[in-house]
This record gives structure tokens, sequence and C-alpha cells, in this order.
């Protein structure tokens, strides 16, 4: 995979782009990277998530993807 490098002149272009980068990505492809994150955010706090937890559902997003009609 190559690496692309962009150079941006302001803020607000750069934050432009990157919105325009994650709405053209699949839903269950946002999803894993909010849990992805949610992840990082409980490993940086040293907490441990418990696998029996409330969490993110893939059924509830599929459903929820589908009454949006998207």
């Amino acid at each position: 995979m190559d690496t692309v490098l962009r150079k941006y002149t302001s803020f607000e272009e750069m934050k432009a782009d990157e919105y325009r980068y994650w709405q053209s990505r699949p839903v269950h492809e946002r999803m894993d990277a909010v849990e992805e994150m949610i992840q990082a955010a409980y490993a940086l706090k040293g907490w441990e998530i418990k696998p029996d937890g409330p969490r993110l559902q893939r059924p509830f997003v599929a459903f929820h993807a589908m009454a949006l009609g998207t």
C-alpha cells in the first residue's frame, strides 16, 4: 500500500477532506473505527473492557442503516 501525504493550507480544508474520506467509507468500516477508538481510549485510561458489558451492537447498526435507507 502506498503512503499518500497531503499538504493543507488551512485546518478547515484538512477537516473537510477528513469528513469526505469518512463519508466515502462503508458504515461497517466506520463502526469498526469507532470501536477501535473506544478500545484505545480505555487502554489509555488503564481500564478494561468487560466482555459482557454494553457495547456497539452490529444488529442495531444494520437495522439503523436499513431504516435510513443507506
